[in-house]
């Protein structure tokens, strides 16, 4: 026990985790055995290609009967346990055609899904269509087509995720072309595994408004001024970033440096099956391996709150829940996550 403000009483925005590894592991065991389904390994550490399959590893359970929406619900329980107000997941519909059909019916079942688990936890959940870097052009521009039609029924945003190195965001311009024209915010993954060359293509020719990751950027300081200036978030997700070898350690982590550069950044979990840590664990991190202060840990909560979909009352309500929770007096808490370990609901 210790005297310091409780995290999960602090609102937040989830900006960056993906559907398939939003649950904790323990969840993700329980349901794989009700399926009877055998899944990889879920303590992950090693290289990007090793993730890769990990993570691809996890589809098969998604997809059967119902699981996609558990899935769904759990990760939007575990982000009311833990003073998320805003849940943005990033769905690959293409990889669930099968189960549904075809991919605009596995994207009806997502915002469904989603609208669901809304409606039951009291967070707010958005989907983020993503598009998968090595697929090629002709499937992304036919995902932003897809997201388009769901453009106010409950998809917000367009992603670029998987392997940077080799398929350069130039590649995409038409597909983010077309998700920006109809009011979708343009989300990709950038520097993390290039450099921050990577995170200023995305800037200049996607259109960046947050970038998923974008660490890298302390590589140049030219790339960090245009997101100072631009006001551009990165949804940096520290333990995927050390997990992965992209930071040496917490200690390291470039987090701090980009705050005092005045960069907009939220903090997020990223893959909490494979990475073992949730939302309120990475604040938690951040915290005691960074050294973060209460002042710069709601500073991350209000960018992420800032940078969602929220308005009106909804964001109103959470930037003065964060302003009284920073005005609020240290307490004696236990400074890990409150969520109830390995309970399937």
């Amino acid at each position: 026990m210790s005297e310091v403000r409780n995290l999960a009483l602090l609102p937040k925005a989830h900006l960056h985790v993906h559907l398939e590894a939003a649950v904790r592991p323990e969840v993700a065991r329980a349901l794989a055995a009700e399926c009877g389904v055998s899944i990889p390994p879920l303590s992950y550490t090693g290289d990007f290609s090793g993730f890769a399959d990990a993570f691809l590893g996890l589809l098969e359970l998604v997809t059967y009967p119902g699981m996609l929406e558990r899935f769904i619900l759990e990760a939007a329980l575990d982000a009311a346990a833990e003073g998320v107000v805003y849940l943005e997941l990033g769905v690959s519909p293409q990889y669930y055609a099968g189960r549904f059909g075809s991919t605009e019916a596995a994207l009806e079942a997502v915002v469904a899904a989603a609208a669901a688990a809304a409606m039951q936890t009291g967070v707010t959940v958005g989907v983020m269509v993503t598009v998968d870097r090595t697929a090629g052009v002709d499937e992304a521009v036919e995902l932003a087509e897809l997201a388009v039609r769901f453009a106010g029924r409950g998809v917000v945003s367009l992603g670029l995720a998987n392997n940077e190195v080799g398929h350069p965001a130039e590649q995409f311009e038409a597909a983010f072309a077309i998700a920006k024209a109809a009011g979708l915010a343009s989300t990709p993954h950038a520097g993390e595994l290039a450099g921050a060359s990577a995170v200023a293509a995305v800037v200049d020719v996607l259109h960046a408004d947050r970038v998923q990751h974008g660490i890298r950027v302390v590589e140049d300081e030219r790339v960090v001024q245009r997101l100072t200036e631009l006001d551009i978030c990165l949804d940096v997700c520290p333990t995927s970033n050390v997990l992965l070898g992209i930071a040496p350690s917490l200690e390291t982590h470039p987090l701090p440096r980009l705050l005092v550069a005045g960069v907009s950044c939220s903090i997020n979990a990223d893959d909490p099956t494979l990475f073992g840590a949730s939302i309120l664990d990475e604040y938690e991190n951040c915290r005691s391996g960074m050294g973060l202060t209460d002042e710069q840990l709601a500073g991350c909560a209000r960018s992420s709150v800032r940078h969602s979909p929220l308005d009106g009352d909804d964001l109103r309500s959470a930037l003065d829940g964060i302003d009284a929770w920073l005005s609020s007096q240290p307490a004696a808490v236990t400074a890990t996550s409150n969520l109830s370990k390995g309970n399937v609901r």
